[in-house]
């Protein structure tokens, strides 16, 4: 895995592969129903983004919980999402307590199967006052870092999950960072990036996040968009979005694409004017019954709004 970022200063928004038609459906993005099925029909779901550009990919959290690891694999094939980031403590079992030949069986199943695995989603989090409990967890990181090497996978999210009751915050703010700091040198040297979920009471805040990466000056720590309300408060998305640009890392979350509560047509634009070449995963908080089905069409709406976002980009450029 590269250390760089996935944003490339130097790119410029073409008019290569825009898609006939949705220029006109781009203007049903912002309302619901109805809309996202035209908007399906005037753009081709079979494009597929090119290696470096936006990535479609499934975070297993809801959706593929309880999956085993074939399941997934083969479910992301029928999807056409070309990635997965693996959650712990699911059926798919990949864990730190995989044997070495286990861990190889793993990484060639993947690459057999053409399905990337993106990284570890883990629950390790550096936030306690008890200091103890902090070491715990970057143990328990680098652990994960020897199996995503292992494994075949690219990056480890970590998460910051709220402000301890009677520590200062800047002080907190200052451990999650130095903790962050520690981990990202260290995964670099197994080439696996850390990804700091934007998650937690507070720190879900984007300018907390911003002042842990103050700190967490190395360049293989990275911020995991996750496409939260706070995001949409004053000064708003845009301005959030700012604040963390220069750190965004090779993945961001996503829920369902077309669920109405946020404003994927706009966090598209973002991305694509700071060139963000990662993966957008999907990390849908609901369950639907046939989770293969939901997969295929949340897969065409990415490719859908990728696309059209794209026209407008394209139709303002002088």
């Amino acid at each position: 895995m590269s250390s760089q970022s996935p944003l490339r200063p130097d790119f410029q928004m073409g008019r290569r592969r825009i898609l006939s038609g949705a220029s006109t459906a781009f203007a049903g993005l912002a309302v619901g129903g109805s809309s996202w099925q035209v908007l399906a029909q005037t753009t081709s779901n079979t494009s597929v983004p090119a290696p470096n550009e936006m990535r479609f990919g499934l975070v297993t959290y809801q959706w593929g919980k309880d999956m085993d690891l074939p399941t997934v694999i083969a479910a992301c094939q029928a999807a056409e999402m070309g990635g997965v980031e693996l959650r712990t403590e699911h059926r798919h079992r990949v864990e730190p307590a995989l044997t070495k030949l286990e861990r190889s069986e793993v990484k060639k199943r993947f690459a057999d199967s053409g399905i990337e695995l993106i990284g570890y989603g883990s629950n390790c989090e550096f936030h306690s006052a008890d200091p103890a409990v902090v070491q715990k967890n970057i143990e328990q990181t680098k652990e994960l870092i020897h199996l995503m090497h292992d494994c075949g996978g690219s990056g480890v999210k970590v998460k910051p999950n709220g402000f301890a009751s009677g520590v200062p915050r800047e002080k907190t703010i200052e451990q999650i960072g130095k903790a962050l700091q520690e981990l990202a040198a260290y995964g670099e040297g197994y080439g696996q990036q850390i990804r700091l979920e934007v998650h937690g009471s507070n720190t879900s805040r984007l300018d907390v996040i911003r002042d842990i990466f103050q700190v967490a000056e190395h360049r293989n720590a990275a911020v995991c968009w996750n496409s939260n309300q706070e995001d949409l408060v004053s000064p708003g998305l845009a301005t959030h979005f700012g604040m963390v640009k220069s750190r965004l890392g090779d993945t961001t979350h996503v829920r369902k694409l077309d669920d109405g509560d946020y404003p994927y047509a706009e966090l598209f634009e973002l991305l694509l004017r700071a060139n963000y070449q990662g993966w957008v995963l999907l990390e849908a908080h609901s369950n639907p019954e046939d989770k293969v089905a939901a997969m295929k069409q949340q897969t065409a709406v990415f490719r859908s709004l990728l696309a059209a976002v794209r026209v407008k980009l394209a139709a303002n450029q002088p």
